[in-house]
């Protein structure tokens, strides 16, 4: 697998920033915590919310009735998920460039791991 970056993905990670860095900039923050470390604890439990939020677009309670699965709403979860990841990312002061480097090692560590059973 190359190393290399094609730019259109950190052109893309770039806007995604930017706009939740816009987005916050519009926002009232007023009880957004001030402190880094409680910042990034709320956007923890934000995060832990929307991922049960996704979770239940899914069939996941094997003791009832299925219902069909609905994608476009799944979809906007987990996007609910990626904007307090990206904001949590701004406020570790984590670049998209960051992001891709951070991910290549730690990718590397989970193929090592596969590759030796873990």
């Amino acid at each position: 697998m190359s190393q290399e970056t094609p730019k259109k993905i950190d052109d893309q990670l770039e806007t995604i920033f930017a706009l939740q860095k816009g987005l916050s900039e519009m926002m009232n923050l007023d009880r957004y915590p001030k402190d880094s470390e409680e910042k990034i604890s709320a956007l923890c439990t934000a995060i832990i919310h929307e991922a049960v939020e996704l979770q239940r677009t899914t069939n996941w309670k094997w003791w009832k009735t299925p219902t069909l699965f609905n994608e476009v709403e799944a979809r906007e979860e987990l996007i609910d998920i990626w904007h307090f990841v990206v904001q949590a990312s701004l406020e570790l002061n984590l670049t998209p460039n960051d992001i891709v480097d951070e991910y290549k090692k730690k990718n590397e560590i989970n193929r090592e791991r596969q590759r030796s059973g873990y």
